[in-house]
């Protein structure tokens, strides 16, 4: 593993589960050869048309607005704002658990980018954008998974779904068997029930 790779991490800002991988990949960059790029996916696409509890439709119906506003602050600031926005929505989503636009209110101005960025998260202008970069995710593993997706040197899969989030070494053990069992011919699942629900490091 001497060579540099590239990653790529798909996620949404709703999913605390994504959020919980996400802290686990940056402990990836610091102990393993890995740079990574940070993509959206929706899960509010992802469940478009499917028969769900009235509760969780409402979630999904509220979660456009944050994904849309990193869409349209990536398109006028460029793929380095993109995580540092994800950053700072995480934070105020599933640590202090705000709602979704008074996160979007505190993660922009947090990063001094304008306010009116807000207001992307009720159009619909920028949809075209996020489902082109949703379905980049899907294409690479399909549709029977959610949020997040990695991708590598080939190689994609959903997750890995993880509570606490392994640091230090552990967490580069961990991305060596996912690349690894991600890169078997013929591999497709590996799942046991959860027993714990996200563990957030409040330090993150």
């Amino acid at each position: 593993m001497s060579e540099r790779n590239t990653a790529e991490f798909w996620f949404d800002p709703l999913c605390p589960w994504a959020w919980m991988t996400s802290r686990w990949m940056m402990e990836v960059e610091k102990v393993r050869p890995v740079d990574v790029t940070w993509s959206v996916m929706s899960l509010s696409v992802l469940n478009e048309g499917r028969d769900l509890p009235e509760d969780y439709r409402a979630m999904l119906d509220r979660g456009w607005g944050p994904v849309r506003v990193v869409i349209a602050a990536r398109e006028k600031y460029g793929d380095e704002i993109v995580k540092p926005l994800y950053d700072a929505l995480g934070e105020r989503i599933h640590h202090q658990r705000l709602d979704y636009p008074e996160a979007v209110t505190g993660a922009l101005e947090e990063l001094g980018l304008p306010a009116e960025l807000a207001d992307a998260a009720t159009s619909d202008e920028r949809d075209a954008e996020l489902r082109a970069s949703h379905q980049r995710a899907i294409d690479l593993v399909g549709d029977e998974v959610g949020t997040p997706v990695v991708a590598v040197n080939g190689v994609a899969f959903f997750g890995p779904v993880v509570s606490p989030a392994p640091k230090g070494e552990a967490a580069g053990r961990l991305w060596d068997g996912c690349v690894l069992v991600g890169g078997t011919e013929g591999f497709f699942e590996l799942k046991r029930s959860r027993t714990v629900g996200p563990i957030f490091d409040t330090d993150a």
